[in-house]
């Protein structure tokens, strides 16, 4: 029960940092920039952590290193990497005859953008919501864990989806709500985990490899390559120590266990 309570709050705090996206009105772009490049440090620390020091110990605690553990982890980076390869295609590798088309109504490849856009990220947020029920059902302070790291991904990744959506050509309060709307998709997500969790007694030792490899493949792929673009050493040093503050969040939270 209280497993359940846990996964349900945490998704409900998932989805309402969507709303962050709307500080970007706010602040001047130069300072949106090094702000977003330390919570992305600090993000792919936390998924490093939450990775190795949680995910991938509980699932080899349950099953051994077995080859099981191997190849679902491995299936948690090929998938990740499908749906970013597949959101890359239709952001810059648009069809020709909506290359076409575009010239004529750009206002049309725009929007394809925005939906393209939300239709990824309500995926990628489903399997969030996987994550965290399959988390919980291991114990609360690997469901902690696992949250914080999808949250602090989460608020630089919702800072550019609302972004793009205002580029796609959606007004302010539409960009935030279809944004909250796509983010919801992790109580979904979460559902569905506790649902299966319930039923099926192997779940947990699915998911949580799985998870760890989206979380390597995120933090690997998407976040360090963005620092290391920024060659001012001050900001350099920052992001470093941010990384290791992400990693030691995700340490101390082993106290927990």
């Amino acid at each position: 029960m209280a497993a359940l309570f846990y996964t349900l709050l945490s998704v409900v705090v998932v989805s309402l940092v969507s709303f962050v996206g709307a500080a970007s009105l706010f602040l001047k772009h130069r300072k949106l920039d090094q702000i977003l490049l330390t919570l992305v440090s600090l993000s792919a620390g936390t998924l490093f952590g939450g990775a190795f020091l949680h995910l991938l110990p509980e699932a080899v605690e349950e099953l051994g290193f077995t080859l099981q553990v191997s190849l679902t982890l491995l299936l948690g980076v090929v998938v990740f990497f499908l749906l970013e390869k597949i959101i890359h295609y239709h952001h810059y590798c648009v069809p020709e005859e909506l290359n076409q088309s575009s010239k004529k109504h750009p206002h049309r490849s725009r929007e394809h953008i925005g939906v393209v856009n939300l239709a990824g990220d309500g995926l990628h947020n489903f399997l969030d919501g996987l994550a965290i029920a399959g988390a919980y059902l291991v114990s609360i302070p690997v469901g902690i864990a696992t949250t914080i790291a999808v949250i602090l991904h989460e608020v630089p990744q919702e800072l550019a989806d609302f972004g793009v959506l205002l580029y796609a050509g959606y007004s302010k309060k539409k960009a935030l709500l279809l944004n909250f709307l796509s983010a919801a998709v992790a109580i979904l997500g979460a559902v569905i985990g506790i649902i299966f969790g319930s039923r099926v007694e192997t779940f947990s030792q699915w998911i949580l490899p799985f998870a760890a490899g989206g979380f390597l493949y995120i933090a690997g792929s998407n976040l360090i390559p963005e620092l290391h673009k920024e060659c001012d050493l001050r900001e350099s040093v920052v992001h470093f120590i941010a990384l290791l503050a992400g990693i030691g969040l995700m340490v101390a939270l082993l106290g927990l266990e």
